[in-house]
C-alpha cells in the first residue's frame, strides 16, 4: 500500500542562501507596498463616484491595507531574525508531500520518524530518515 507522507525540507544556512533569502524578502515588501499604493488610488478613485459611501469605502480598503502593513511587519521581523542566524545552521524551508510503501512487517514507529531533505544552495546533499 502507497501512502502520502509530510517531508521536510531543510535549508544549511550559507552567505549565498542568507542573501538570496534577504533579496526574496525585500521583494516580497516591496510588492506589498506597490499594492498598498495602488489600494490608496483606487480608494481615492471610489470615493469620487457620487453613488458610493466614502466611510464604506475606506474602511474596506484600510481593511487591506492594514493586512499589507501586517505582512510587511512579518517580513522585517523576518529579515531581523536573518541577521542573527549562524551559517551552517539548518533552518526548515518548506514541507513536501512524498508518496511511500508501507508493507506487512512495516515498523510503523520507524516509519513515522520525521525524514528531511538537506539542501545546502540549491543542492540536496542528505536525506535524513
Amino acid at each position: 500500500m502507497k501512502i502520502i507522507k509530510k517531508v521536510q525540507v531543510k535549508q544549511i544556512v550559507t552567505e549565498k542562501s542568507k542573501n538570496k533569502l534577504k533579496e526574496r524578502f525585500y521583494h516580497q515588501k516591496m510588492r506589498l507596498e506597490q499594492e498598498c499604493q495602488q489600494l490608496l488610488f483606487e480608494q481615492r478613485k471610489l470615493e469620487n463616484k457620487a453613488f458610493l459611501s466614502k466611510g464604506e469605502i475606506k474602511e474596506r480598503f484600510q481593511q487591506e491595507i492594514s493586512k499589507r502593513k501586517e505582512e510587511m511587519a512579518l517580513i522585517d521581523f523576518k529579515l531581523e531574525q536573518l541577521k542573527m542566524i549562524a551559517i551552517g545552521s539548518e533552518m526548515i524551508e518548506d514541507e513536501v508531500e512524498a508518496l511511500v510503501e508501507v508493507k506487512e512487517g512495516t515498523h510503523w514507529k520507524e516509519f513515522m520518524k520525521e525524514q528531511a531533505i538537506v539542501l545546502q544552495d540549491d543542492i540536496v546533499i542528505r536525506i535524513d530518515k
